[in-house]
């Protein structure tokens, strides 16, 4: 039996989601027998990033680290974990050690961020001291395959483990983002922006350049598809709820998506999950020069790749004067995710985690 020991209620987080969830009929498929297994509950999860709470999240912090254990005294030798980012959020790793040990089960360790640096949401800050992030190193060692979804984090796990994977984040491009952007940009740019509010921080260097090109009379709007809404205002900005019934027809009111970063470790973890997106529906994406990006975007071919805000501003104009370009790139867009980073091209890769 595989039990796949996951932060998160199924359908919520995109790390999830892209990650392995969207695999799960492929298992099936091939008769792998699996146990999802969340360490917060659905209650728990809804309360997890609102501000205050602080009782109700010790109580449901409490009831993952006992359910956690519950299940790990019903494991057998033969059977396989899959452990994604974490096994739970606290704790000194007794619970790997017993695991890897004592009932010497195979693992199998996941992870698609520079987790091992101190990172958590500002709603959460009075419980940052808990954080486990030596969990990271502990689990890469006890693990029997890693899995990693770039090149920066399997130099990083590489230190502890020589077996190490790249497996892409992926998209679905025959059951989920299978729809093409159609153009026809008439007197408006939508320039689109979609992730977290733990990432909004990285628009705000952009901003200035947005606040020109009004000024200078572009029709521009920027959509923004987060959890919450940005602190920053716009006349602009338009702010959609991220809703995963209707994250498609949302994402598909962009001309343009964009992913401005900054070059520090941190975001040369991230795997690229936003340009994925974009240019699976067909959107050529702008990003920033970090990590991964430069793998997945080819400057002026499937989109564009921006360091300075001279270079987002001139190619923001270069959009705004001359739209049909982005038709021109749409095709090639969606050709290099369907080809490198579709659940299709990364099928055999997935599976192989399980069958070595």
């Amino acid at each position: 039996m595989i039990y796949f020991m996951v932060p998160y209620p199924l359908g919520n987080a995109a790390s999830q989601r892209f990650r392995f969830e969207q695999y799960f009929e492929a298992m099936r498929e091939e008769g792998i027998h699996f146990e999802i297994h969340p360490f917060w509950s659905a209650a728990g999860w809804k309360v997890l990033y609102q501000p205050g709470q602080m009782l109700r999240k010790t109580f449901y912090l409490l009831g993952g680290i006992i359910s956690r254990w519950h299940l790990a005294f019903k494991m057998k030798p033969s059977d396989t974990i899959f452990v994604h980012r974490e096994i739970y959020p606290t704790g000194t790793g007794f619970l790997i050690w017993f695991l890897s040990r004592i009932k010497k089960v195979r693992l199998i360790y996941d992870f698609d961020d520079a987790i091992w640096l101190p990172n958590y949401a500002a709603t959460n800050k009075r419980f940052a001291f808990i954080k486990s992030y030596h969990q990271v190193q502990k689990l890469i060692k006890a693990a029997s395959i890693v899995s990693v979804g770039n090149d920066y984090l399997k130099q990083y796990a590489k230190q502890y483990n020589a077996n190490v994977v790249v497996n892409p984040t992926t998209i679905d491009t025959d059951r989920h983002h299978n729809q093409i952007k159609s153009y026809a940009i008439d007197n408006k740019l939508v320039i689109g922006w979609t992730g977290t509010h733990s990432t909004l921080k990285y628009l705000t260097d952009l901003l200035p350049i947005f606040d020109e090109l009004v000024a200078g009379s572009a029709a521009i709007e920027l959509l923004i598809i987060s959890d919450l809404e940005p602190e920053f205002k716009r006349p602009y900005l338009n702010f959609v709820p991220w809703k995963k019934e209707t994250e498609i027809e949302d994402l598909l009111k962009m001309d343009v998506g964009i992913m401005p970063l900054v070059d520090d470790q941190w975001s040369r973890g991230k795997c690229g999950f936003k340009a994925l997106q974009y240019m699976s529906l067909g959107i050529p994406a702008i990003v920033s020069p970090v990590g991964v990006n430069l793998s997945i975007v080819v400057h002026e071919e499937n989109g564009w790749v921006c360091d300075t805000p001279v270079q987002w501003k001139e190619v923001l104009e270069a959009i705004l004067t001359n739209p049909t370009q982005l038709a021109l790139r749409s095709k090639s867009a969606r050709e290099t995710i369907v080809a490198k980073y579709s659940v299709k091209s990364n099928r055999t890769l997935f599976l192989g985690l399980f069958k070595s």
